[in-house]
């Protein structure tokens, strides 16, 4: 048995079988009975089976065994051939399909609500999200493994088509008792006489280069560690000070501490693509993410409880 099977071959196949016929089979398929006959013919050395016999009346035919039970199939494979082409006509419209976004656990309240709205609107298409370190992200893209990934602060890059999805405040941590805590929001520049506990240039230059070009005359103030541990310093120490960090997930809950958005600057937030890689797909994805509305900033989401709460993973912090 041959192993060149086509699918034009079933397609002629099933019409003679639901024709009886040759030439109602021709007509059907708007093609001359030499032509059906050919393929026919063909699709029956390929099989090594004979599919019809003579029939009456004249020039009609009728299925031989092998045929009725190879009918069944061949109409099957002519549905998954439909639903193949209609799924690549779903893909290259954006309508279905999946995309591979990379991500991180500081975008999930945005990007859930983003993938809901997607949902009701492109029900078939999928967006798989993968959690990596900025750079990773990055790389990933370039490397093709990520169709997207969101990024933050990031102004170019090698390799990448940037899109600007949304921007995203700053917060700042100061004792609660402090006069500056009073407002829900900040002025940078009436901080800049309070020591500031900022993370070093070379651990998060991006958010280094934002906050002192946002306060030139900042004051320095004790060193920063790790995020937790410096929130729980600045709610303890004796002198006040401040500092400031990506909103990432929950905020700190700790009744010593009062977070507030910096009025700016803005952390701006895009989508990394390779150049000409935006498909319909991805670009549907990015509409629902710019189209999300940035979520209210407070200083305590919920009740205060007594004492320092687990704050910000320090690897978030730092990455973004």
């Amino acid at each position: 048995m041959g192993a060149a099977v086509e699918l034009r071959q079933l397609e002629y196949f099933v019409a003679v079988a639901e024709e009886l016929g040759l030439g109602r089979a021709a007509e059907r398929l708007e093609t001359p009975e030499g032509e059906v006959r050919r393929r026919i013919d063909g699709l029956e050395r390929e099989l090594g089976l004979r599919l019809f016999e003579p029939g009456a009346p004249p020039r009609h035919v009728r299925l031989t065994a092998a045929g009725e039970r190879l009918l069944p199939e061949a109409r099957a494979a002519l549905a998954a051939a439909d639903r193949v082409r209609q799924t690549a006509a779903g893909i290259v419209t954006g309508m279905e399909g999946l995309v591979r976004l990379g991500t991180s656990r500081a975008f999930a309240d945005r990007v859930y609500r983003a993938l809901g709205a997607l949902a009701e609107r492109r029900p078939r298409l999928r967006v798989r999200l993968e959690r990596a370190p900025q750079e990773g992200r990055l790389a990933a893209v370039r490397s093709g493994t990520f169709d997207a990934a969101l990024v933050r602060t990031v102004r170019r890059a090698e390799g990448i088509a940037l899109y600007p999805v949304w921007t995203e405040p700053l917060l700042a941590a100061l004792p609660a008792g402090h006069p500056l805590a009073a407002p829900e929001e900040l002025h940078p520049a009436r901080l800049a006489r309070l020591p500031l506990r900022l993370a070093p240039r070379e651990t998060n230059p991006a958010l280094h280069d934002l906050v002192t070009a946002a306060v030139p005359d900042w004051t320095p103030g004790p060193p920063f560690t790790t995020l937790r541990a410096t929130l729980d310093a600045l709610a303890t120490a004796a002198e006040p000070s401040w500092t400031v960090f990506h909103p990432a997930g929950p905020l700190p809950r700790d009744r010593r501490l009062a977070i507030r958005p910096l009025r700016a600057p803005r952390v701006p937030v895009s989508l990394a693509v390779r150049p000409g890689c935006l498909t319909p797909a991805v670009r549907a994805l990015l509409e629902a993410l710019t189209a999300t509305a940035e979520p209210p900033h407070t200083p305590h989401p919920r009740p205060p409880l007594p004492g320092p709460a687990p704050a910000v993973h320090p690897a978030e912090a730092a990455s973004g």
